[in-house]
């Protein structure tokens, strides 16, 4: 399980990402109202495929091993984003805030495993960093 599990998580956060990004793209998501609710500035039907178009870029970029680093990046950002509903929205997020979470609370709320699952893929295609790391504490 060591050798492929990571693996599996990026392949696995790739799959979500494409798939999900693809529903935007193609104006059949079920989180299209909930996006439009949040970022009502945006016109929803530029915005949302555009939107979409970034997960999928997302979910690529974790499939192609050299790209992780940068991918991981804009993936935090857009999970710290996702998270703007349950402040901005909280009647349509919980029933009684902060502890009955809506459906839509809990899509909402199991994007922290998506954040987890990104820190490990990171922590695994960081190998630099530690290299770096093991030679600048080597050297003290």
């Amino acid at each position: 399980m060591e050798k492929h599990s990571i693996n599996v998580m990026r392949i696995s956060l790739a799959i979500v990402y494409v798939w999900f990004g693809a529903l935007k793209i193609f104006g059949i998501s079920p989180a299209g109202e909930l996006v439009e609710q949040t970022v009502y500035w945006f016109r929803p039907e530029i915005f949302i495929p555009i939107l979409g178009i970034c997960e999928v870029l997302i979910g690529l970029g974790l499939l192609i091993k050299k790209f992780i680093p940068y991918t991981i990046l804009l993936l935090l950002l857009h999970m710290t984003v996702t998270l703007f509903p349950i402040f901005i929205l909280k009647t349509i997020c919980f029933n009684s805030f902060p502890f009955c979470p809506t459906l839509i609370g809990q899509y909402i709320i199991k994007n922290l495993v998506l954040i987890s699952g990104a820190l490990v893929v990171s922590g695994k295609y960081n190998e630099k960093y530690y290299i770096e790391m093991n030679l600048r504490l080597s050297e003290e």
